[in-house]
């Protein structure tokens, strides 16, 4: 599907895109290593920026804590096609889906895809718990805060420094000194 969906997207200008990125089994920190390069190698898309990797409980989830990131990409995907191949990647990661919220070897969400706002039984843009979720919040602050003199970078509205700090200890989430 990727790749039918590469013959589309080139007739069509790039969008910037949020993806969060999170697992909790087995090399969670190498997982989301791969998880980057793979996105990179998407078609029609460009890796613009990663966050640091941040560390938190499961979150409405059950399994070891999870390691999470965001990447801001750049592509000319269309929401639906982009979520088609972060589920390719999931899969290709070992993702089992056996119940809601099981541990996962990667979890991969489209946060936002340019100005779009979509609301489908299968795909909800921008990401319908974005601004209650510190281990989304905070890396994706990090990775917008080096994009934000870009027009091209937009956010929805998200919750006032205060209240994310409020995020961060309620949900003990913890920023690793690691790096994608």
């Amino acid at each position: 599907m990727c790749a039918a969906a590469s013959s589309r997207a080139r007739q069509r200008s790039a969008v910037r895109v949020y993806v969060a990125l999170g697992a909790n089994l087995g090399d969670a920190a190498a997982t989301l290593r791969d998880a980057i390069r793979w996105l990179a190698d998407l078609p029609c898309t460009t890796v613009c920026a990663a966050s640091s990797l941040y560390r938190t409980a499961p979150w409405e989830a059950s399994g070891p804590d999870f390691i999470n990131a965001v990447a801001a990409l750049d592509t000319q995907l269309t929401a639906p096609d982009l979520l088609v191949c972060l589920h390719t990647l999931e899969a290709r990661a070992g993702r089992e889906r056996p119940y809601l919220n099981a541990p996962r070897t990667l979890d991969l969400d489209l946060l936002c895809h340019g100005t779009a706002v979509r609301h489908s039984s299968t795909l909800t843009v921008p990401h319908p718990r974005l601004t209650g979720r510190a281990f989304v919040l905070e890396p994706l602050m990090a990775v917008w805060s080096t994009l934000a003199a870009d027009p091209f970078a937009p956010l929805p509205d998200v919750p006032c420094a205060a209240d994310r700090v409020r995020l961060v200890q309620d949900q003990g989430v913890v920023r690793l000194s690691e790096t994608l």
